[in-house]
């Protein structure tokens, strides 16, 4: 199977509203972003299985757009099963998006494609 269909496949999972990781039969590891081997041993005994949705926010940054577009940011997301993937925070002003914050993924969409988005589950003063 090849990359491109790999990267089809999850966006039609995300299409059904169900966010999917990859992970190694043998050795229980989860991977993302999809791949057709995983990282570091090679393995190609990859399932697809679906993700609980919850992380943490590992890194982020404020994009400030020209007016009149607001500000957004770009999030750094330490899922829960372990990999790391780039998204946003939504529902809160982008300055308030802070490392340590818990966050679930939720899908939406933009331009008529399906997208991975994360919401916080505390907001911190």
């Amino acid at each position: 199977m090849s990359q491109t269909l790999l990267e089809t496949e999850f966006s039609a999972f995300l299409a059904q509203g169900r966010f999917m990781l990859q992970r190694s039969r043998g050795s229980g590891e989860y991977v993302f972003s999809p791949r057709i081997a995983a990282p570091r041993t090679g393995a190609r005994d990859l399932e697809w299985t679906e993700a609980c949705g919850r992380g943490t926010v590992h890194a982020t940054t404020v994009v400030r757009a020209r007016p009149p577009q607001p500000a957004y940011n770009v999030a750094l997301i330490a899922l829960e099963e372990g990999p790391r993937l780039m998204s946003r925070v939504e529902g809160i002003p982008a300055d308030a998006v802070r490392i340590g914050m818990a966050v679930r993924a939720r899908i939406c969409e933009e331009e008529g494609k399906p997208l991975l988005v994360f919401d916080a589950l505390e907001v911190q003063a």
